[in-house]
């Protein structure tokens, strides 16, 4: 079994992006969103303004048509256009000095295939980090899901995953993963699959297939509908302003867990809701 160690204080505060004098909002870095649906509009809202909250000088939402109105109102500053007509062309690059990153399928159905596509559009043509989350997980665990994460390995551009322990379980299905220690699966779904994982629980465990990172900051605050739509706007907003996928996403899920504690200060671990733990980043930004 591969040793499991936690970041230190000065590790992670090292890690914080803190802005340049001269930066301007795409040196900052693009977010690009490529998130909600008809039926989960508020994956969207969570996600981009996670994202904004987390650092990204330029976030834009792809959504469904019908979730473009809420988007828009949750916050004016969010770039907001629909899933129609999204083609490759659309898709961030990430070149020296304009970092870029991808989140894709917070709040899909996993059994659209509607969204597969979209998915599948992403993991083909984002030629920068790729965040997959939500629904768009199971698509993975297909053989183009596994073909096209395979081509983005090969061609040196990273793809973070951040399941629960049920998706995490689909996941491990294909290769029939051992599923009793959260560390090791982690670290089993990073080889398995060529990514970096981040399994989500009281304790979440990231792995790049060599190391393995133990985050054990969190709440049960955080067990609330939409958290996980906010750790992945805030781990994409990491990735979308340089930091290396692991750093990414062990400082992202701290961020989270310390916004979910001061959150939980404010409204009680029983009322803290998705919306709160946005509220409280800044907080989470100031405990280093």
């Amino acid at each position: 079994m591969a040793d499991v160690r936690s970041y230190t204080s000065d590790e992670l505060t090292a890690l914080l992006p803190l802005p340049e004098r001269e930066a301007n909002k795409y040196t900052r870095g693009v977010l690009f969103a490529v998130v909600g649906s008809a039926q989960y509009p508020g994956a969207a809202c969570l996600a981009g303004t996670a994202g904004q909250r987390t650092g990204a000088g330029y976030t834009r939402v792809t959504t469904a048509p019908e979730a473009e109105d809420l988007v828009r109102s949750c916050s004016p500053s969010l770039v907001v256009r629909s899933f129609e007509g999204l083609a490759a062309a659309d898709l961030p690059v990430a070149r020296d000095g304009h970092p870029a990153a991808c989140v894709v399928g917070c709040g899909f159905d996993p059994n659209d295939e509607k969204s597969a596509s979209l998915v599948h559009l992403v993991l083909k043509h984002a030629a920068a980090p790729v965040l997959v989350d939500g629904g768009a997980l199971q698509t993975l665990a297909s053989s183009k899901g596994r073909r096209l994460l395979r081509r983005r390995f090969v061609n040196g551009w990273p793809t973070v995953v951040t399941p629960h322990a049920g998706e995490a379980a689909r996941l491990a299905k294909p290769f029939d993963l051992p599923m009793d220690d959260h560390a090791e699966l982690a670290r089993a779904i990073a080889l398995a699959y060529g990514v970096i994982a981040a399994v989500k629980g009281p304790e979440t465990f990231v792995s790049d297939g060599e190391q393995i990172v133990r985050m054990a900051e969190g709440t049960p605050a955080l067990a609330k509908a939409g958290t996980g739509d906010v750790l992945a706007g805030m781990v994409g907003a990491l990735l979308a302003q340089g930091l290396d996928p692991l750093d990414a996403a062990v400082l992202g899920a701290t961020l989270h867990a310390r916004a979910g504690r001061a959150a939980e200060a404010l409204m009680t671990s029983i009322a803290t809701t998705a919306e709160d733990v946005i509220d409280a980043i800044p907080a989470a930004l100031r405990s280093f």
